[in-house]
C-alpha cells in the first residue's frame, strides 16, 4: 500500500481489520519500524480523535511526527494550476507539498467539504495534490467525501463487538443543527461494501447519498422498519447531495432513543464523534450500556497503526 486515500487503496480490507486487532494485543511489537523517520500530519480543520490517535500511533511505531494546523499557522496555499497569485494566497501547493515531502517520509491530510460546490469536493482536490506533489506516501485524515481512517476503525468495532459471523449493521441519517459533509458515510457505505454484513441505510427522503457510494446498497426510509434486529445501529447526519449541502429538515423523529433501540437486537450504538446530544441520540442511549463510542473512538489507534505498519513496510 503506498496510499491510503480508501479503501479502493487497501488490497485485502479484512486482512487489514485482523492486522489492527493483533497490533491491540502488542501494540510496540513494531516499534522499531519508524526510527528514524517522521510523519507530518497536516490539518485544515479541526481534529481531536483523528490528531491525537494518528500520533499515538505513530510513536507506537517509533516515528517521530511533526504537527501543522496549516490555517493557522502556514501560508494561505493556493491549489489552482495557472493561477495568478496577486491575493491573499502567498504560496502553491507545488511547492507547499514537495517541500513537506522533504521532511517527511509520511504526510498525513485532512481536509473539508466546503459544501458549496459539488464538483470541487468532491474531486478531493487538497488530498490528491499532496498525492501529487508530495512524493511520498499520503494517509487520508479526512477529505472531503471521505473518512477512511474512521471507516476502518468501524470496522474493526464492529468485528470486536459483533453477536454474530454477519451481524445486521444500520447506518441512519440523524438530525443536526448544521449542515455536514457525506464524508463518513460515504466511506463507511465504501467499506461495507467489502463485507458480507447484513447492512441498510436509513435516510429520509432528500438525503441519498451519491450513487458512486451507494451502489444498490438496500436503502429505506423508514428507520424503524430498519432498526428491527440490528445489531449495530450507527447513527450519522449528512446534508442533502443532489441539493448540495442544503439541510431540507431537522426531523426529530430521527433522533435515536431507547424506544427506537427496543427495535434492535440490543444493539450496539454507534458514533464517530463528536456527538450533539439530545440531537443525534439521546442521553439514555449515549450514556447506556448499549453505547460503544469511547471503545469504537479508542479503536482509532490502532487503525492508524495498522495502516502506517502497511506504509512503512513498503518504505
Amino acid at each position: 500500500m503506498r496510499h491510503f486515500l480508501g479503501v479502493g487503496d487497501v488490497e485485502n480490507p479484512k486482512a487489514l481489520i485482523d492486522k489492527a486487532l493483533q497490533i491491540k494485543k502488542d501494540p510496540f511489537a513494531q516499534a522499531h519500524l519508524g526510527k528514524n523517520k517522521t510523519s507530518g500530519l497536516i490539518f485544515f480543520n479541526a481534529s481531536i480523535r483523528t490528531r491525537l490517535s494518528t500520533q499515538r500511533a505513530a510513536q507506537n511505531l517509533g516515528l517521530q511526527t511533526i504537527v501543522m494546523n496549516i490555517d493557522q499557522e502556514g501560508w494561505g496555499l493556493e491549489f489552482e494550476d495557472g493561477a495568478v497569485m496577486n491575493g491573499h494566497k502567498a504560496e502553491h501547493i507545488r511547492e507547499a507539498a514537495a517541500v513537506m515531502g522533504q521532511y517527511c517520509e509520511i504526510i498525513g491530510v485532512r481536509a473539508f467539504a466546503k459544501l458549496q460546490d459539488r464538483q470541487a469536493d468532491y474531486a478531493e482536490t487538497v488530498l490528491r495534490k499532496f498525492q501529487q506533489f508530495a512524493g511520498v506516501p499520503i494517509i487520508s485524515l479526512e477529505s472531503e467525501i471521505r473518512h477512511p481512517l474512521q471507516s476502518l476503525t468501524d470496522l474493526i468495532t464492529i468485528e470486536e463487538w459483533k453477536p454474530k459471523p454477519k451481524p445486521k449493521v444500520v447506518l441512519t441519517w440523524a438530525p443536526h443543527p448544521k449542515a455536514l459533509p457525506q464524508a463518513v458515510a460515504n466511506s463507511l457505505v465504501e467499506w461495507l461494501h467489502t463485507t458480507d454484513y447484513e447492512w441498510v441505510i436509513a435516510h429520509p427522503e432528500g438525503y441519498a447519498l451519491a450513487d458512486e457510494f451507494v451502489k444498490g446498497a438496500p436503502t429505506t426510509h423508514d428507520q424503524n422498519a430498519a432498526l428491527a434486529n440490528a445489531d449495530f445501529v450507527y447513527a450519522k447526519n449528512w446534508s442533502s447531495y443532489r441539493q448540495y449541502g442544503q439541510v431540507l429538515h431537522q426531523d426529530p423523529s430521527w433522533t435515536i432513543t431507547p424506544a427506537k433501540m427496543q427495535l434492535t437486537n440490543q444493539a450496539k450504538f454507534m458514533h464517530c464523534l463528536p456527538v450533539r446530544r439530545n440531537v443525534i441520540v439521546a442521553d439514555a442511549v449515549l450514556d447506556s450500556d448499549a453505547s460503544i463510542v469511547v471503545q469504537q473512538a479508542a479503536n482509532r489507534v490502532w487503525a492508524a497503526q495498522a495502516v502506517l505498519t502497511e506504509i512503512l513496510h513498503q518504505l
